[in-house]
């Protein structure tokens, strides 16, 4: 069964990190995100991805190529507009097979896919929707779903207490390809809004199934430290870059750590880290490939993706620095979030 992933969305508020990459190839614990997707989907039986893609398709095609070197094909289709979710998947019709699933490939997610499939299959379904609880459903579209595991209708936001579940779409479908009729082409198209509703009233088969494991929307900067922060306690059971030293620290290859430092669990380095005499690291903090840590800094609470640079003195604490970023020297900062900052440049906070 194929696998469609959607991955053309712009993520604005993960801005400025996002500014000119998508959001799928935003690094979870130093890895590209898309690419965890697609380990774990091929380590649960799926062969075959299409990729939907918008905004800078080429870092992602140029990161995943065909697919050979995980053991897998990739195909793309590339929107020359947006296309909402349901107009993605019309758009990439003429790639997908009777029964294929399709996953949002910005949500940060860690399930089993194949009771969903058995599920679709045993009900003769035209659409399944994996479901997930959450605590509070006011930010999310929720479902009115029967005894029977039917989707009646989505409540879109609902206000507190007025939610007919707690249960709101994850993000993964199974789909039959008789549902993209229902989708008009070449136009922006909700799946929730419109396509669902229209499935629904046409007595279409459209069901929901409760999934079970890790599910986060790395969409907010919140979010996104939270999505490592749960890496790093291991609620989130992605697999780790380098290996680990000691209990609660992986660390990378050809790394240098300076007399005096003090690493406090849990914290990744990458490979080719050089980390400066008495620089206190940690806890909860990932630093990527090639990142240079002057002496006597502080990092806590922090994400510096590849090839970043803190100054001597400098102190950080709930940040994250994208690519490349720059850190002068005696700077503290609280919750900066900010993309290739040189030491003269403002700081986003």
């Amino acid at each position: 069964m194929k696998a469609l992933l959607l991955a053309g969305g712009l993520g604005t508020r993960l801005r400025p990190l996002t500014e000119q990459m998508p959001k799928p190839m935003a690094p979870v614990g130093n890895r590209p995100w898309i690419e965890h997707l697609v380990r774990q989907l091929r380590d649960q039986g799926v062969r075959e991805f299409v990729l939907a893609l918008k905004h800078y398709p080429d870092l992602i095609r140029n990161h995943l190529g065909d697919g050979k070197k995980w053991g897998v094909s990739i195909e793309y289709v590339i929107e020359s507009e947006t296309l909402g979710t349901a107009g993605a998947i019309k758009n990439a019709e003429s790639l997908l097979g009777d029964c294929f699933l399709v996953f949002n490939a910005d949500i940060v997610q860690h399930m089993n896919i194949k009771p969903l499939i058995q599920y679709h299959q045993e009900r003769q379904a035209t659409v399944t929707i994996g479901l997930t609880e959450v605590e509070d459903p006011s930010s999310f579209g929720v479902v009115d779903i029967s005894e029977t595991g039917r989707i009646a209708r989505f409540v879109e936001k609902p206000k507190s207490g007025e939610a007919p579940s707690k249960l709101i779409n994850a993000g993964i479908y199974v789909m039959n390809k008789e549902a993209l009729s229902y989708i008009p082409a070449g136009r922006e198209v909700s799946i929730e809004r419109e396509t669902f509703p229209l499935l629904i009233e046409a007595g279409e088969g459209v069901y929901g199934f409760t999934m079970t494991g890790y599910w986060l929307d790395m969409g907010t900067r919140e979010r996104y430290r939270q999505v490592h922060w749960d890496l790093l306690d291991r609620k989130l059971k992605l697999p780790l870059p380098g290996k680990e030293k000691t209990s609660g620290i992986w660390t990378g290859n050809s790394c240098r750590i300076g007399d005096g430092a003090l690493l406090i669990p849990p914290v990744v380095i990458g490979n080719r880290v050089q980390i400066g005499d008495k620089a206190i690291i940690g806890p909860y903090t990932v630093i990527g490939d090639d990142c240079r840590i002057a002496n006597n800094t502080r990092l806590s609470e922090t994400i510096l993706w590849d090839g970043c640079h803190v100054r001597e003195g400098a102190q950080l604490y709930q940040c994250v620095f994208g690519f490349g970023s720059e850190i002068g020297s005696r700077h503290i900062l609280y919750e900066a979030f900010a993309h290739r900052i040189k030491e003269e440049e403002e700081i986003t906070v």
